[in-house]
């Protein structure tokens, strides 16, 4: 065995958007997973808490520590790679932006990915990260194994063939079950996309967006409240040597100072004079500019996000997106809250893990976003309103309010992975007040 690394305590543990902190009482970085399952027993023979933590990228308490933080950033990298089927093995702390520069390097990718890479492959698929592609799954659904540490020290390895129930729920396990410590996932060959992006109207966007969606491998849109102005993102395989990627300036440009540096200014100004957003809001609408370029999918993917923001987001029948965006809309209008943030539309088909938005359901993705530090409660309840008339299924790392008897109807393996949870974790070792909330107690 390994032993941990024990690292200064912080003052406090806060995570990226910095609603949630705590003081945690020790901070354990274990190498491996003996050294994860001697400190999951010694913390349940205590009966301490003890809480997985990956890059903080949650806008949730999700990974909140109580007693103690398990920091899973010392194990970090590919394990081991089959050539022949693709399956690479990760340790569980290898934040996504490594995983991918590792991957392409071994000629692989993963089939879809988010438009942020900070995060933990842990953490991505324990709150079920999804990314967009009307037919394509989020992220967790190209696991094909992984091994668990119990709050028992028990190490587990599960697939299909071994604790195949563990394995239906514990790719999207909320770090309730146990903490993960490596992950086997099916990858596919690199491949390259065609980026287009355009400025386009609202209304003939939603008349035509279900097929717009069915026509492209990934296809999302950013609405600016207050407008009629869109944001609309096409990406598909490009054939071979196809396209070029962008000019490092024209990237430099478009990715850093305008969609970073000046979008920031704009907001901060926002927040000090709400009555400036939607004059705000239509000017960055229009000053938006089309372009089309060809690069490896990662790098099409994911892009830098140095403006801080909080974020809700909600899985909803794809049937349901067009109303559940005329409301959000009716609401914006009817009270004039300030909101800077575009509105973010994606797509995911359905899968079959117990606690993933995917579950038995294609669903479309409706995301809001407020600026850090302006009010954002009144919004957020709003949304959440609207999509609990439209069975939304809320992203398990992004603000919702809904408890164990509103989650219950929604996710029809939620019962059974409460049974998993008692048997696997019964002294509650991982839990904290989230997941408290979310799966009762």
């Amino acid at each position: 065995m390994t032993p941990s690394t024990e690292a200064p305590t912080p003052a406090t543990w806060t995570n990226w958007c910095g609603l949630e902190s705590e003081a945690p009482s020790a901070w354990h970085r274990p190498a491996d997973a003996a050294a994860v399952a001697a400190l999951a027993t010694t913390a349940t023979d205590r009966g301490r808490r003890l809480r997985p933590i990956g890059s903080g990228h949650s806008f949730t308490g999700i990974a909140t520590p109580v007693d103690e933080v398990l920091d899973l950033s010392g194990m970090r990298g590919l394990r081991a790679v089959d050539r022949v089927t693709g399956r690479v093995r990760v340790a569980a702390g290898t934040p996504l932006h490594e995983l991918n520069a590792a991957l392409d390097l071994l000629g692989l990718a993963l089939p879809n990915l988010g438009d942020i890479d900070r995060q933990t492959i842990a953490g991505a698929v324990s709150t079920g990260t999804h990314g967009t592609g009307a037919g394509l799954p989020g992220i967790a659904a190209a696991i094909t194994g992984f091994e668990l540490v119990t709050a028992a020290g028990e190490v587990l390895w599960c697939d299909d063939r071994q604790h195949p129930d563990l394995f239906a729920a514990g790719r999207v396990g909320l770090g309730a079950l146990g903490v993960l410590t490596e992950i086997e996932l099916a990858c596919v060959p690199a491949f390259r996309l065609r980026a287009s992006e355009r400025p386009e109207r609202l209304e003939p966007v939603l008349e035509a967006v279900h097929d717009i969606a069915a026509a492209h491998r990934h296809f999302e849109f950013y609405w600016f409240p207050h407008t009629d102005r869109v944001l609309t993102k096409r990406n598909d395989l490009a054939a071979g040597d196809e396209g070029e990627a962008l000019p490092r300036w024209r990237g430099w440009l478009d990715d850093e100072v305008l969609s970073n540096r000046v979008f920031g200014v704009v907001n901060t100004a926002v927040r000090a004079r709400p009555g400036l957003t939607r004059r705000v809001n239509a000017v960055s609408a229009r000053a938006l500019s089309a372009r089309t370029y060809t690069d490896v999918s990662h790098r099409v993917f994911c892009s830098p996000r140095r403006v801080r923001f909080v974020e809700s987001e909600y899985a909803v029948p794809r049937a349901s997106l067009v109303p559940v965006l005329t409301e959000l809309r009716r609401w914006l209008t009817r009270t004039g809250e300030p909101v800077p943030f575009p509105v973010e539309v994606r797509f995911a088909a359905a899968d079959d893990i117990w606690l993933s938005t995917g579950c038995e359901r294609d669903n479309a993705y409706v995301a809001v976003h407020q600026f850090q530090g302006m009010p954002h409660h009144d919004y957020m309840a709003a949304f959440a309103a609207i999509a609990a008339e439209h069975e939304g299924r809320p992203h398990w790392g992004k603000l919702h309010p809904l408890a164990a008897e509103q989650l219950t109807p929604l996710y029809p393996r939620l019962d059974e992975f409460r049974q998993l949870r008692d048997r696997l974790d019964p002294a509650r070792t991982f839990t904290n007040p989230y997941l408290d909330r979310v799966l009762g107690d």
